[in-house]
């Protein structure tokens, strides 16, 4: 832009325009919105060349190789119930040495579906939940001054829990298994917080149900892909594309549960810190 003087300024990020006479300074918000605008097109491009590679290459490969082949064994060497028995006994053995049960749910989405799946699923998160809660009272002091102290944060979603009557207590149980928190650490360290066991077993029952209709889900996928990969002749081709739309969906919904459950056990929290 050409001065007074006959010279010319350079016209920066701090140049001011006159609007009507008046000196309008520039936004910098909108360098930034649209450098977060670019980084979001980046990220969304390299995640739908990566989704296409493990869908194109990757993921028939593990199919054809894991998968498969495992299934394969599952029915040849197990019977139906001898595979229950062994997917009961994992989950409630797993959480009591720190392990998760998801594969276990897997399994059973793979072998039984919803309908018994469901039923076995649940019954041996009730014991899974319930053998850590009873353990973990033996040693409740030493959970107390060793992992709450150290742990504030978390410390005081445990303590929300032990707070108010058997419904609020209900009510926080359920929360914190829907939120985003160490399932096996919850089972032992609950014992700390003077909470009462049917409403800790009533809640963790009830809080659990998204994350295994979504475990059941991903196993009955995961067999789905595992029949079209073996006959890819004439696979069905709508039927998989809803099966897959309906896993991304419930991976949304998981997503949403617990953002709201996590802002819902805040809400919770603040609340108590006014009493």
């Amino acid at each position: 832009m050409e001065n007074h003087n006959g010279d010319y300024e350079r016209l920066g990020e701090n140049t001011r325009c006159e609007v009507n006479g008046d000196v309008v300074p520039p936004n910098p918000r909108n360098g930034k919105r649209w450098k977060r605008i670019v980084k979001w097109i980046l990220i969304g491009t390299l995640l739908g060349i990566l989704g296409i590679i493990v869908l194109k290459w990757i993921g028939p490969l593990f199919m054809s190789k894991v998968t498969v082949p495992f299934i394969r064994w599952e029915m040849e060497t197990f019977s139906p119930r001898s595979l229950a028995i062994l997917l009961f006994a994992s989950m409630v053995i797993f959480p009591v040495v720190l392990l998760p049960s998801t594969p276990a749910m897997w399994l059973a989405g793979m072998t039984f579906g919803y309908g018994f799946g469901f039923l076995l699923v649940m019954a041996g998160v009730a014991m899974g939940v319930t053998l850590p809660y009873f353990i973990g009272s033996l040693f409740r002091n030493k959970i107390n001054n060793e992992y709450l102290e150290n742990y504030p944060q978390q410390a005081s979603i445990l303590r929300l829990a032990g707070q108010g009557n058997w419904f609020h207590q209900f009510q926080a149980i359920a929360l914190i298994r829907v939120s985003p928190f160490p399932y096996p650490i919850f089972n032992y360290a609950v014992v700390a917080t003077d909470v009462d066991y049917c409403p800790y077993l009533l809640g963790s029952l009830v809080g659990i149900v998204p994350d295994v209709l979504f475990a059941l889900y991903s196993g009955m996928l995961i067999r789905s892909l595992a029949d079209v990969s073996q006959d890819p002749a004439d696979p069905p081709a709508l039927q998989m594309v809803l099966k897959v739309a309906g896993f991304c969906l419930a991976v949304a919904a998981t997503v949403l549960i617990g953002i709201y459950t996590k802002r819902r056990l805040d809400q919770l929290r603040e609340g108590e810190l006014m009493q």
